[in-house]
């Protein structure tokens, strides 16, 4: 559980870069190192904390073309349709949500025709009715 401002500027900083040394961190928030250590021990055990991870660059094997995808589900046919979703590689993420559609999709894809032939892979996956998608154009801002 997150329980002060510290918790939250200690989570920035290892958000930006995880791999920063516990002391660079107690010298950045003015605490002690072995201050940071217990903090993120309880954090850990808490679940706030879940892993540590690595961010590619920008470079040329990355994808290219990220896209949202709402994605509305008929009736009872949820999981089906989540079990044939996550079988598509280029499928990040996929979020149940609230409002006009049941699922939140997030592609990357190498080029817009890949990107187009996985639209097209979804909208005739058994089970969904409707997608509607957004084509991320620039990301301003990601604490990924």
């Amino acid at each position: 559980m997150i329980q002060d401002d510290t918790d939250r500027a200690l989570i920035a900083r290892l958000q930006a870069n995880a791999r920063t040394p516990t002391a660079d961190l107690a010298r950045q928030l003015g605490i002690a190192r072995t201050t940071v250590v217990a903090r993120l021990q309880r954090l850990e055990r808490s679940g706030v904390i879940v892993g540590y991870t690595v961010r590619l660059g920008q470079g040329d094997e990355r994808p290219r073309v990220m896209a949202q995808v709402g994605i509305s589900v008929e009736p009872k046919r949820s999981r089906e349709v989540v079990l044939r979703l996550q079988a598509i590689p280029e499928l990040t993420q996929l979020y149940t949500v609230s409002g006009e559609s049941d699922l939140l999709a997030v592609l990357r894809a190498d080029s817009t025709a890949r990107l187009d032939a996985l639209l097209d892979e979804i909208g005739e996956t058994d089970g969904v009715r409707k997608t509607t998608t957004s084509v991320v154009l620039a990301v301003r801002v990601d604490r990924g």
